[in-house]
């Protein structure tokens, strides 16, 4: 948690789930130059004569270092190769206005939390909370799902009060709101416990999701909401990212991410691409 212009901040978590090894790398360098009778690693110099079998692509995928990549990449700057090893990041607790930051980085495979199929529970509470209207019900429901990634609770209410406005609005304007917001099979409920809003919303709960409410509802969001993503970059890609965002002209959340992705990554990959000081 960290202080930003008086408000207070949660950081993301990372975990590194994927990685290819460097082995690959160094095999693309050796076929370039038909060295790999030069290679420090036994499976590489293997291939030299021989097509690798799965125990020498196992060994390959191992490898730890490798002094011509180090070469490559810090005497000649020959980074092409590094495109032959990648890394994938778990990401848990990003904003969605980083995302628009990783928008900038064309070398990457992104898969991200879909807000048209993850928000219904937000749409069952504005639903309870209309049967009986009580907008302090949605606001205390809403801050209970921590789904931001500023974590003054004040500031919060100020977010999900915004929310529940637009929801509000959009209620009055839309004849069929009801039947956009709940599935067809949890209609009835909305009679059944009328005037209880905590009922309602368990019982819309526990009933069938109508996964793409964010189709109608996505605005109703800020870029201050937590998402949850898969990242996978080369190691090039990666040391672009790492260059741009570990930075203090980064905007401070994607820095937050970018330092955090670097502690996750380890030292065989970022020997090769961020300058040891």
């Amino acid at each position: 948690m960290q202080s930003i212009y008086g408000i207070k901040y949660t950081k993301p978590e990372v975990v590194l789930i994927q990685e290819t090894g460097i082995g690959v790398a160094e095999a693309a360098a050796r076929t370039c130059y038909d060295s790999f009778e030069n290679s420090e690693n036994r499976a590489i110099q293997y291939i030299e004569k021989n097509m690798p079998d799965s125990s020498t692509c196992r060994e390959i995928n191992g490898i730890e270092e490798s002094n011509l990549l180090n070469d490559l990449a810090w005497t000649y700057f020959h980074h092409s190769i590094l495109e032959h090893a990648n890394l994938s990041f778990l990401v848990r607790g990003t904003s969605r206005g980083v995302l628009q930051e990783h928008a900038r980085h064309r070398m990457q495979a992104i898969s991200v939390r879909s807000t048209r199929y993850t928000m219904s529970s937000v749409i069952n509470a504005f639903v309870a909370s209309m049967s009986s209207n009580d907008r302090d019900f949605f606001i205390d429901k809403v801050l209970s799902f921590d789904m931001f990634v500023t974590c003054d609770k004040e500031y919060n209410k100020i977010e999900i009060g915004a929310m529940y406005d637009k929801l509000f609005y959009q209620s009055k304007k839309v004849e069929d709101f009801n039947e956009i917001a709940v599935a067809t099979s949890s209609l009835d409920l909305l009679e059944k416990f009328k005037g209880t809003p905590e009922a309602l919303f368990d019982a819309l709960e526990s009933g069938k999701k109508k996964r793409n409410v964010g189709d109608a509802f996505k605005h109703i969001i800020s870029d201050n909401v937590k998402v949850d993503m898969v990242v996978t970059f080369n190691l090039r890609s990666l040391k672009n990212y790492f260059t741009l965002r570990d930075s203090g002209a980064a905007y401070f959340q994607i820095r937050w991410l970018a330092q955090e992705m670097m502690r996750k990554t380890p030292s065989k990959y970022l020997d090769l691409i961020i300058k040891k000081r």
